[in-house]
């Protein structure tokens, strides 16, 4: 198991240091480490949602994409190997990096019927019919912030249709992301990645132009990996689902964090290209139970 310096690095040490959490944030590093332990893959198992982030190697954009399957197309294939059957649609801005041996990945899976997520993070191995993580760090996270939905349907019917691009969002998809209550973010630093959950009441996620938003950064675990990573490269992709629909929004671009005199942070997020696709996930959920945890967006 890494200890709590060898999970953090000056980026995460910096905002950890700013924010008065470097004690805390040592001893939650201390659950952090390599093997995926017999409850996390039980876990996997039962998922039939990934989220992946990565750098695009031909662009080097961030984005953050959905993968989804049948229940047990993830799964731990060893003490330190995560194996996904299947991988993104051909037009996924990440499909060249599934394919591209080595490339830093960051995975998060999260059951909004049990408020439960877990983030595995390491190497990727591209494989036949899908493909390996090779892990670096697998840690879980506390239910904070998760809204609960109790069931989902599969729709097979529905065929993902071509993506729409464009520099900047719509006015109707600028309404989808303030009516948001989930979002994932991904980042990078150094040879790594991560992908992270952001929840919050409709309303927590702001847009303030075409080409930009922002969202508050709820107190947290003190571990600030990603406005760690953003401390360190401000590169970072967002996903936004419609769990009803299956409608997918994808953002890239770069982030920065504001730090306020009363110890609040928000982060900005300046868009560089939108990627929405009709119908990319064929799950269907049911409607969602806020979390108590959930603040005032208006606060």
């Amino acid at each position: 198991m890494e200890t709590g310096t060898d999970v953090y690095h000056a980026g995460s040490r910096a905002v950890q240091d700013r924010a008065g959490a470097r004690r805390a944030a040592d001893h939650v590093g201390r659950s952090v480490g390599q093997d995926i332990k017999p409850v996390a893959a039980a876990f996997l198992e039962l998922q039939p949602l990934l989220v992946l982030g990565a750098a695009d190697p031909a662009t080097g954009r961030v984005w953050a994409s959905p993968l989804t399957g049948t229940p047990g197309f993830v799964r731990a294939a060893g003490p330190r190997r995560m194996s996904v059957a299947g991988g993104v649609r051909p037009a996924d801005p990440l499909a060249t990096a599934l394919a591209t041996p080595g490339t830093p990945v960051g995975t998060i899976a999260l059951d909004p019927r049990t408020r439960r997520r877990m983030r595995l993070n390491g190497r990727l191995r591209p494989a036949s019919r899908g493909f390996a993580v090779e892990a670096d760090r697998v840690f879980s996270n506390c239910p904070k912030y998760l809204q609960k939905r109790e069931s989902y349907e599969t729709v097979g019917d529905r065929v993902p249709r071509p993506p729409r691009r464009s520099r900047e969002l719509s006015p109707r998809q600028r309404a989808f992301v303030e009516a948001a209550d989930t979002f994932f973010v991904a980042t990078v630093h150094g040879a790594g990645a991560d992908a992270s959950h952001r929840g919050g009441n409709p309303g927590f996620v702001r847009v303030a132009a075409p080409r930009e938003l922002s969202w508050r950064d709820y107190p947290g675990n003190a571990m600030f990996l990603t406005l760690g990573n953003l401390a360190a490269d401000p590169r970072a992709g967002l996903l936004f689902l419609d769990w009803t629909t299956g409608t997918a929004l994808q953002l890239t671009g770069e982030a920065r964090t504001e730090f306020a005199a009363d110890g609040r942070r928000r982060v900005r997020f300046a868009v560089g290209e939108v990627l929405e696709t009709p119908c990319a996930v064929p799950l269907r959920w049911s409607a969602p139970e806020y979390s108590p945890a959930n603040p005032d967006p208006a606060g």
